[in-house]
């Protein structure tokens, strides 16, 4: 049985624990190729600033190497965080990208902005530039259909698929430009799903798109055992549940030594909690809890956001997920 829906990646170039932050790069662009070769959509990088877990700061550069070193699978940015930019600048960097790799490149946007009170002001940006995402969107987008006086070099004139990535309002916007919509099961799959029905509702075509279109982003992990599989995504569920008590991602550690920390009540909450919206299993239980997610969200697409401390099982665990949805098994490398 094969899933009936795309998949693809979102890395975020973990760091970790006494790693430098280059091998986390270094790594993305390995992934990369190793993620193309097994059949995947679409793989994307993200923005984070300041963060001493996550090393991609600078998505439009670490997506034009990654684009570099591959040949079919796209790539893009889940997401630049447009409160952070200038749109006339956001959209010369993808039209550079989609000049260079035509027919290849995504523009997925956020409305978030820096972690910390520190970080906000070190971008000279703060929360209420947040809501002026809609203004910035419609900005954006109109450099490449030349409805400004400034011509945006290369991008003016060129199809770069733009997605709105989800949260708080961010549904909202997607529907009124007819934008394709990235969500997740933050804090429950309810919130969701309500979400993703008030997209479709509200949703209006456009020149970027005659009908809703629903990306669903999960942590995924498959491995031999549902143990395994739970053990993978330890560190990250740590590592999120860290961020809700300290403001800061720190880098991911060795399962065995998240497992034997003596959590405080409030961490051991958070921790559980951070797996919650986890899938993990065996592949006859991973398929079964894909198809239960696909079929009540309606989603056109999974993109897939798994982090682990240890590589080798975490490529594996994306090679047996892609086993699910192609047609021919991939071997183990």
């Amino acid at each position: 049985m094969t899933l009936p829906t795309r998949f693809s990646v979102l890395d975020r170039s973990r760091t970790r624990g006494g790693q430098p932050d280059g091998r986390a790069l270094r790594d993305t662009v390995e992934f990369a190729r190793q993620i193309e070769a097994l059949g995947y959509h679409r793989f994307w990088v993200s923005e984070h600033h300041g963060v001493p877990g996550v090393a991609g700061s600078a998505p439009t550069v670490l997506a034009a190497a990654v684009a570099a070193a591959t040949s079919r699978i796209r790539v893009g940015t889940g997401g630049v965080m447009l409160p952070n930019h200038r749109p006339l600048v956001v959209a010369e960097q993808f039209g550079v990208l989609e000049a260079l790799h035509p027919g290849r490149v995504d523009m997925g946007l956020g409305r978030s902005v820096g972690f910390t009170a520190a970080v906000r002001e070190a971008l000279g940006h703060d929360r209420a530039d947040a809501e002026r995402f809609g203004e910035q969107l419609e900005e954006l987008l109109g450099y490449f259909t030349g409805a400004h006086r400034v011509h945006a070099r290369p991008a003016e004139g060129q199809r770069v698929p733009a997605f709105v990535l989800s949260t708080g309002s961010g549904g909202d916007h997607a529907a009124r430009f007819g934008l394709p919509l990235v969500i997740g099961p933050v804090r429950g799959e309810e919130p969701m799903l309500e979400a993703i029905g008030r997209y479709r509702e509200r949703f209006e075509p456009s020149p970027w798109g005659e009908r809703p279109h629903v990306v669903v982003s999960t942590a995924v992990a498959v491995a031999e055992t549902t143990e395994r599989a739970r053990r993978l995504l330890v560190s990250e569920a740590w590592s999120a549940a860290w961020s809700r008590t300290r403001g800061e991602f720190p880098p991911l550690e060795p399962e065995d030594d998240v497992l034997a920390l003596r959590m405080t009540d409030r961490e051991r909450t958070l921790f559980t909690e951070a797996q919650r919206d986890q899938i993990a299993g065996t592949a006859e239980e991973v398929t079964s809890a894909l198809e239960g997610l696909v079929g009540r969200s309606g989603a056109d697409e999974v993109l897939v956001t798994t982090s682990a401390h240890d590589r080798t099982a975490l490529l594996d665990s994306y090679r047996r997920l892609s086993a699910l949805f192609r047609e021919t098994p991939v071997q183990a490398p």
